[in-house]
């Protein structure tokens, strides 16, 4: 019997290496940067342009599918996630890296069927390491298995989390307090490499051994999730609760105490769901 699945996620490790050719070449010129809902929330031609390429070439395969991405949404179109074979896609995850040609750039794709994430991949483009993950079959860097740290001290790991500017003051002073109730623990760390995707693949991959934030997108996460859970580690909630792909809040840790733990030093702030109109930060 034919595995559909198996040939949507070859064709769209094709299309992440198509993809990720653009975004090397137009990193070689001068990038047009626009801004989306303030200053620092940055979108480039080349995000719009390697979305029409993903969109087009996986819809003229699988025209049946539905899709939800990050500058299709930013257009208009709905984030609303369906039981359809769906492709949740950021074209360049990492934006703000890429005008600034910080190396963390990837393109990422996660692929749901009835609102379960069945495979995603990460392509992180200037590096050339391709993320693979299928759920039951594992995760993959360029082919060769990759699996979490396993660490379950919360004191020996190496935490990665995004730092950004807040329109809500006492979301910024919250993001702050939390910075420094994490490093008081103490941990070995925090680092902020500018990627959520990326970030999740260094936690799958062991380079990390933590990652948590609010305020993300499917696009940031359906991706990466995968690589996570079958690198062997957890992707929780940031209350500690079930993951929920709409909810722009995750931990992806090497562990679940580690994970568990994390959740008690995080404190929430509110920030909407990719399915509603609450929030569109």
């Amino acid at each position: 019997m034919s595995d559909p699945w198996q040939e949507c996620m070859e064709h769209c490790v094709e299309v992440a290496k198509q993809a990720g050719k653009v975004i090397r070449e137009a990193l070689e010129g001068d990038i047009a940067v626009m801004h989306k809902s303030s200053q620092v929330d940055l979108v480039t031609e080349t995000d719009q342009r390697v979305e029409k390429l993903i969109i087009s070439s996986i819809r003229s395969k699988f025209p049946s599918h539905s899709f939800i991405g990050e500058e299709s949404v930013a257009a208009g179109e709905s984030s609303v996630l369906t039981d359809d074979p769906t492709w949740i896609i950021d074209p360049i995850d990492g934006t703000t890296n890429f005008v600034h040609r910080f190396p963390f750039v990837a393109v990422s794709i996660g692929f749901t069927v009835k609102k379960e994430i069945i495979f995603g991949v990460v392509y992180s483009c200037i590096e050339d390491k391709m993320y693979t993950a299928r759920k039951g079959k594992g995760a993959f860097c360029n082919g060769v298995p990759i699996k979490v740290s396993g660490q379950e001290d919360l004191e020996r790991c190496l935490v990665l989390t995004e730092v950004a500017f807040k329109n809500e003051p006492q979301h910024f002073d919250t993001l702050m307090a939390n910075l420094r109730r994490i490093v008081s623990i103490p941990v070995h760390g925090i680092r902020s490499p500018g990627s959520a995707a990326v970030n999740m693949c260094m936690v799958a991959s062991g380079s990390a051994d933590a990652y948590y934030h609010m305020g993300i997108h499917c696009w940031d996460m359906a991706g990466g999730a995968v690589l996570v859970t079958e690198a062997g580690g957890v992707v929780l909630d940031v209350s500690g609760g079930p993951f929920d792909l709409m909810s722009r809040r995750l931990i992806a840790a090497g562990s679940r105490a580690v994970a568990e733990r994390l959740a008690g030093y995080v404190a929430k702030f509110p920030v909407g769901r990719d399915d509603d109109d609450a929030d569109g930060s």
